[in-house]
């Protein structure tokens, strides 16, 4: 198994999950900045927009997560505190960055869906590497399988195997199916970019759409996922749309006591459908005039005297 502290300063430890998270971002960071000096957007606006982003998104992806388990944080409030241990969520990380981004590009002028669309791809690039956090520090994990499974079904190495060795159980590494989803999500992004039928805002949704598609099907083997108590035709809708995956495999247990709804597969299907609708009712209704390859100028909002 490996050491979850990579290295210690003094009497603080090191861990390699705040590691992994770092380069992430900083892998992200270098893409966004790459791909805006073709729109003529100083690197140093994605260097603020990193700095103002990342707490935030770091801020709302815990929140999100205590929330949905707050009966495992109230009796010990300093725990909340205690993200290098793990326990943030992806769509709480969303929503934190989204309104910093949101009010960033709002104060330097710029339309938020070109920008956003220049970091989708940094976004899906700092998850797939993020996920091997969630590795090290053996969480984000599915169901039981085989060791066989691992070794000669999925041929993983060695290292990766042993980290799936969950006390005497092996498990499925849901942080590697979503790691390697996310790798492909990447490609289409940077494939797409470089069409002329794109319009401004219809990367990031595509980035929403296809992210989501893969976490909901991925979510389903795991056995830590956020849950809420929700109707049982609900219950019912969600099962079908995952039906499929009961060829393969088995669904990954759900404590009742969190709820009997997967809260990221719920989330995924609305985020689905508001990106649908968004890029359809844009074309329909003539607001996707601007292409991604356009020029992209910053309108000033304020003028020093």
């Amino acid at each position: 198994m490996l050491d979850p502290v990579a290295f210690h300063i003094g009497p603080i430890p090191v861990h390699w999950y705040g590691i992994i998270l770092g380069l992430g971002a900083v892998v992200g960071l270098i893409m966004a900045i790459w791909e805006g000096k073709r729109f003529l957007i100083p690197s140093e606006f994605f260097m603020d927009l990193l700095l103002i982003g990342a707490p935030s998104a770091i801020l709302g992806a815990r929140i999100y997560y205590v929330a949905f388990r707050w009966e495992d944080y109230q009796d010990n409030l300093w725990d909340v505190f205690k993200i290098w241990e793990g326990g943030i969520a992806i769509h709480g990380a969303l929503i934190g960055a989204v309104i910093a981004g949101v009010i960033y590009t709002r104060y330097k002028g710029y339309d938020f869906w070109r920008i956003a669309d220049i970091c989708a791809p940094s976004l899906i690039t700092g998850q797939m590497i993020g996920r091997w956090g969630n590795f090290v520090n053996q969480e984000a994990y599915g169901g039981p399988v085989s060791e066989e499974f691992l070794r000669k079904t999925l041929h993983l190495p060695d290292f990766i195997v042993n980290q799936m060795n969950v006390q005497g159980t092996y498990h499925h590494p849901t942080f590697l199916y979503e790691s390697v989803w996310n790798l492909g999500v990447l490609i289409l992004l940077l494939v797409l970019r470089r069409r002329s039928f794109m319009r401004a805002g219809e990367l990031f949704a595509t980035y929403l759409i296809s992210y989501s598609v893969g976490r909901f099907f991925i979510e389903g083997l795991r056995t830590d996922s956020l849950a809420f108590h929700g109707p049982a035709w609900l219950d019912s809708l969600l099962d079908v749309l995952w039906s499929p995956m009961l060829l393969v495999f088995e669904p990954g247990f759900l404590d009742p006591a969190y709820g009997n709804i997967r809260t990221a597969q719920f989330i995924g299907v609305l985020i689905i459908l508001a990106c649908v609708l968004f890029i359809a009712a844009r074309r329909l209704l003539g607001y996707a005039n601007m292409k991604y390859s356009d020029p992209i100028k910053p309108q000033l909002r304020y003028h020093r005297r």
